[in-house]
């Protein structure tokens, strides 16, 4: 996440004072006296008639860096200086000649004019740079919170830059609290300057929260502190609800609305400002948007209200999107099994029936035979039943591997050998190399890997095919392949087919996908434990090679170990 630039608060718009007005008095005063004393010294009126021009040098100065007040007051004194000090009959208030009246009250008109029309210039200039510097602290708001997608972080940032922003409107401390999805109860989900760990609300404040958050209007509270107990430096804070209209206040909560419900509420601390000064009724119409003192304020409100609104919508959609894939599993699951469950189950069901009756005289060879078919489909029915079992503890991270000190080359011989119902009528050629070291892997687990591919070869091959079986050394690792000459697997579904329920779609004119679709998962579960690696690539020539590699280097000093013991 990037980090959010550093906030300069803004300028608090606060109400001119006698000072300030005392100030431009005196530059007025003395800025058009002065002129006047210059002309008067230099002899420059009637020598030059339009001089009284300067006067707009001194009102134009103090209507561009004082406002409209000093340059009103300025235009004024000149126009009485001038026809006091300049005109004759000098040191009164009298014109001789008509025409000096007339050029008089033209260049007071153009002196209020352009003291008007600078002064304007310059509010307007303010104004373009006070919105600039907010547009920028919105931005860069609205950029921080957008970089992380937690709640809760983008919460502190908004609180944090709520302190820094308008600490020059007395706001000292924010805190954002979000009602409880169980309880209903408003927690404190963000606070600046203080962290969460150091901070508590009084009963009191957090009763008032409530109300708040349930009626969607702004409250006012003071904060009465007692006199000093025995404990020193102690002194209890009582809050109590603002009722009165004008008493100031140093809390106040208000309500994060949306159009249609308060979703949390806004508590602010606060010394000083605008915002102290204001009182209930005040808050209140601030909160319809109507006082442009504190729009700015408002949209950063706006901005937290947006924050806890999107990350509903996001739970909203998480929800929604997990019930459809629990659906969508459940539907896989029901399709893809049923069918596994039911082949099975009949083949038994018709062995049992064919046994069981009375009226047919089975010789020896025959009942064998139904009960090797009884045998092979209970081993397949109940390979499909382990595959969901290890299936659901690996997803749950409750596969736990027994594991010791094996002869991979044990283990497939034993695979092979439990497998011959199943691979009587296929040919499978074998590559073991020799004195291949002892692994350190969960006997049964490996075992139930080997089972599923080389099954898996054999179900969607050809009868007349090969299924080649290697074992042997790859750099640290031993390598085990089941290669076979089948319609193979597209490159598009080569990485897919580990994934949980996924089947390979064959031609449409083809009869549908069968198996359950998590012999390769629960594979590729198994074999990651173990810290090795499966992947299937397509085979030069037809068919698919699936390779299975597992480190030795753990366990290589121990074999070795083994082998000498066994030579000696």
């Amino acid at each position: 996440m990037s980090s959010m630039t550093p906030l300069q608060p803004i300028e608090a718009r606060v109400a001119s004072s006698w000072q300030r007005y005392l100030y431009d008095s005196l530059f007025a005063l003395a800025g058009s006296l002065l002129i006047t004393g210059l002309i008067a010294f230099l002899h420059l009126y009637p020598l030059i008639p339009n001089i009284s021009i300067l006067y707009l040098l001194v009102i134009l100065g103090l209507a561009s860096t004082r406002g409209r007040y000093a340059a009103i007051l300025a235009s004024v004194v000149a126009f009485f200086s001038f026809d006091f000090f300049l005109i004759p009959p000098l040191y009164v208030f009298t014109i001789a000649h008509a025409e000096e009246w007339v050029a008089l009250f033209v260049f007071l008109v153009t002196a209020l004019l352009t003291g008007q029309m600078a002064s304007t210039l310059r509010y307007q200039a303010q104004d373009a740079q006070r919105r600039e510097r907010e547009t920028h602290i919105l931005y860069e708001l609205v950029r921080t919170t957008n970089n992380d997608e937690r709640m809760e972080q983008q919460l502190n940032t908004i609180a944090k830059a709520i302190v820094a922003v308008f600490s020059s409107w007395g706001i000292h401390d924010c805190v954002i609290l979000i009602p409880d999805k169980t309880s209903g109860a408003l927690t404190i989900r963000a606070s600046a300057p203080h962290s969460l760990d150091h901070l508590e609300l009084s009963d009191d404040e957090r009763s008032v929260a409530m109300q708040v958050m349930k009626d969607g209007q702004a409250v006012a509270l003071h904060d009465v502190t007692l006199a000093p107990q025995r404990s020193p430096g102690f002194s209890p804070r009582v809050i109590i609800r603002n009722t009165l209209a004008g008493h100031a206040a140093r809390v106040r909560l208000i309500p994060l609305k949306t159009a249609s419900k308060t979703v949390g509420v806004l508590r602010l601390g606060i010394q000083g400002g605008p915002f102290y000064e204001a009182n209930t009724e005040t808050l209140l119409e601030e909160q319809e948007r109507s006082n442009p003192r504190t729009t700015f304020f408002w949209t950063f409100l706006d901005q937290a209200i947006s924050v806890i609104e999107r990350a509903r919508l996001r739970q909203e959609t998480m929800r929604v999107e997990i019930l459809q894939r629990t659906d969508a599993l459940r539907k896989s699951l029901l399709s893809s099994v049923s069918h596994d469950l039911r082949t099975p189950l009949s083949s038994i069901k018709a062995a049992a029936s064919s046994l069981l009756q009375d009226d047919v005289a089975w010789n020896e060879e025959e009942r064998r035979s139904f009960a090797q078919a009884i045998e092979r489909e209970a081993d397949r029915l109940n390979r499909l039943v382990g595959n969901l079992l290890d299936m659901s503890r690996i997803e749950e991270g409750m596969l736990k591997l027994e594991k010791d000190h094996y002869s991979i080359t044990e283990l497939l011989q034993n695979v092979l050998e439990h497998m011959q119902p199943l691979l009587r009528q296929r040919e499978i050629r074998t590559y073991i190399e020799e004195n291949l070291p002892m692994l350190d892997f969960d006997y049964i687990q490996m075992d139930q890997v080997l089972t599923n591919l080389i099954e898996n070869a054999v179900r969607y091959t050809p009868h007349d095919t090969p299924i080649d079986v290697g074992l042997g050394r790859k750099g640290g690792d031993i390598l085990i392949t089941v290669a076979d000459r089948g319609p193979g697997i597209p490159q598009g579904d080569l990485e897919r087919v580990f994934d949980k329920f996924y089947r390979v779609q064959r031609d449409k004119r083809k009869s549908n996908p069968t198996g359950s679709g998590l012999g390769l998962a629960v594979c590729k579960g198994v074999v990651e434990a173990h810290g090795g690696h499966i992947e299937a690539k397509a085979r030069v020539g037809g068919g698919v090679i699936f390779s299975v590699t597992l480190p030795i280097n753990k366990t290589k000093a121990l074999s070795l170990a083994a082998n000498e013991t066994v030579h000696n």
